[in-house]
């Protein structure tokens, strides 16, 4: 009878549970439905317009930035979060994840200050200053991948260019409604995604594989994919970055890139993809720090403070009304050619309607009224601009409703179903591009040997995980004996001996090279050293008959410096998710199927790729 009564209470708190999930959905998707503008929505626009100053009117064209981290409200932080709400009467935020300190130190420099940030720190940040703000606001974040991509415990899917691999709108579109439910949950409201560039450049730092491909079709159909799934969770998209960072041999992060095609090529290639995602609902578009002398031939004139580029081609010739957003400013290709205060007046003069994260947000507000005091903004574009700004602001319903409820927020963030869509992708996206030796499924048994090498870049910045740290453990699982070798561009030729002289007692061979294409780094390469050593690997293991697969984790054009490697298999990411499928993968857990979105060398070209089934017993 005890028993009984303990499974009765047991019972009606499941059901409890259930009936308050229920609930908070409805209300989170009540909530999030992108609002069609009626008249009330309309007046209020009006109305809101017609109260503003324009100190308050040139506010509402600054964005600037808060950590995702804890912050009291009795703090040096928050006050000035504080100030710039009410003093300076900016337009909303654009949230990061969280930094700590570091030594500057030189010889050992491999410290990361990036952090993620934390969920319910950002939304209760946001929700005390929304209620602070008198005009609701506008709140974005870089949620390329996911808000996992800033946030512990938020689903983080694959970089853009898996979702290539993959092939599959359906999912495209599914990320992007689990990234807004996600978001909205939060209080961020405007996603900075997707990213339209086409990259068809080998040797691009910047963009790589957070493009979609290569192929411009392909692109666009992703990327309207992504901007329908976004408005279906009531988040805003904005493509970036027009009028296309695609093919740069350059980090905007780090200096101007200048691309130098004529203007049909941009029509055929560089531009679709934009206009696609444009035509899908995409509310926003970032520019880049990029110049283009085909569309603007002063010398130094990058994106970010052309007129032609910004007003003619992209509001008049393409049609577009939404918001238009600059990159960061604190970027080197901006902060390097003039001051925050000028950066931020010619931005505005050129047609964006907002600065985003300045070095200087006081001084970018004080620049533009400067401008226009001076007559190179008139007080009719700044109206117009704040107008598209309240627009979005009432399409996302913050006319209505700008808090969340921090109570419901679990209920929606990470959940194992947005997880579930995740790994789907990162699945669909596994991409075998060679296997001359049969050696996918790795062919030994649970009790043979295996040598794993964690093949590294380089050893610093990795501040979100150390790489193989799931490789490992989840190799370990599958197979009893394992010895795992880290090596990177710190490694010793005595140490890289070592490893050369002792991989013949091995059963089999993983090496899982990990490529990095991260912002500031310029990097996009394995050592040669290493890359020596896997070429002689290769020849060791064809004489000894000895399985040798490599794992690319990241760069994917990683591989054609390796043109003799037995067996490749392609990943395009270098988070857990990916180490934890490439091993299923490699044991043969799963099927794969994945096809190049883009061309490795002259070897192997857009769509190519091995199909592999699940071996019996498996999914």
């Amino acid at each position: 009878m005890r028993v009984r009564s303990q499974f009765v209470v047991f019972g009606l708190t499941i059901v409890a549970f259930l009936l308050v999930t229920a609930t908070a959905l409805d209300s989170l998707l009540a909530q999030n439905d992108l609002y069609e503008l009626d008249n009330e929505s309309r007046r209020w626009i009006d109305e809101t317009l017609e109260t503003m100053p324009l100190d308050e009117k040139i506010g509402q064209l600054v964005l600037p930035s808060l950590r995702s981290i804890y912050t009291s409200s009795d703090s040096d932080v928050y006050d000035e979060l504080s100030g710039l709400v009410q003093q300076q009467r900016v337009g909303g935020f654009h949230v990061f994840g969280g930094r700590q300190l570091v030594p500057d130190v030189l010889l050992n420099n491999v410290y990361s200050r990036t952090v993620l940030g934390r969920p319910l720190a950002a939304a209760s940040v946001l929700n005390r200053l929304q209620a602070e703000s008198r005009i609701p606001l506008l709140i974005t974040a870089d949620f390329e991948t996911g808000v996992g991509f800033r946030m512990a415990g938020a689903t983080n899917f694959p970089r853009a260019m898996a979702f290539g691999a993959a092939g599959d709108s359906a999912l495209a579109f599914e990320a992007g409604r689990v990234t807004a439910i996600e978001s909205r949950a939060i209080g961020v409201h405007v996603n900075f995604a997707p990213v339209v560039d086409v990259n068809n450049n080998p040797r691009n730092p910047v963009i790589n594989t957070r493009s979609f491909g290569e192929n411009p079709t392909k692109v666009g159909e992703l990327a309207a994919a992504y901007v329908r799934g976004l408005q279906a969770g009531g988040m805003l998209a904005t493509a970036k970055h027009f009028p296309g960072h695609g093919d740069t041999e350059v980090d905007s992060h780090l200096e101007l890139p200048v691309i130098r095609h004529s203007r049909s090529r941009l029509d055929m290639v560089e531009l679709p993809p934009f206009r696609r995602a444009i035509a899908a609902g995409a509310s926003g578009v970032m520019t880049g720090h990029i110049q283009l002398p085909a569309l603007d031939p002063r010398q130094g004139r990058p994106t970010t403070f052309s007129k032609p580029i910004v007003q003619t081609l992209l509001r008049e010739e393409l049609g577009f009304d939404g918001v238009i957003f600059t990159d960061s400013m604190q970027m080197r290709a901006v902060t390097e050619m003039m001051s925050p205060a000028d950066a931020a007046g010619q931005a505005i003069s050129a047609g964006h309607d907002v600065v985003l994260h300045s070095p200087d947000d006081v001084l970018a507000l004080e620049g533009i009224k400067t401008a226009v005091a001076e007559g190179r903004i008139t007080e009719a574009a700044i109206t117009r601009s704040v107008r598209r700004i309240l627009t979005a602001k009432a399409r996302l319903g913050l006319h209505h409703r700008s808090h969340v409820d921090l109570d419901s927020l679990p209920l929606f963030v990470g959940t194992r179903a947005h997880q579930s869509v995740a790994r789907q992708i990162s699945e669909r996206s596994m991409t075998l591009v060679k296997d001359s030796d049969n050696s996918v499924p790795l062919p030994i048994r649970r009790d043979e040997s295996l040598l794993y090498l964690s093949m590294l870049d380089y050893p610093s910045g990795w501040g979100l995980g150390a790489p193989s740290r799931v490789m490992i453990p989840e190799l370990e699982k599958r197979w009893e004996n394992v010895t795992s070798v880290e090596l990177s561009d710190r490694s010793s030729r005595s140490e890289i001996d070592l490893v050369r002289e002792t991989v013949s007692q091995y059963d089999a061979i993983v090496a899982g090279v990990f490529v990095r294409t991260a912002s500031f780094s310029g990097r996009m390469d394995l050592v040669s050293d290493l890359v020596t050593l896997l070429m002689q690997l290769s020849e060791q293991a064809l004489r000894n008959d000895q399985p040798l697969v490599v794992i690319f984790f990241g760069n994917p054009y990683a591989a054609t410096l390796l043109p003799e490697l037995p067996s490749v298999l392609l990943t395009y990411d270098y988070r857990g998710l990916a180490e934890e499928t490439a091993v299923r993968a490699l044991a043969g857990e799963i099927p794969i199927r994945g096809r190049l979105p883009v061309t490795l060398g002259t070897q192997f070209r857009v769509g190519h790729g091995l199909t592999r089934s699940a071996k019996s017993g498996n999914p």
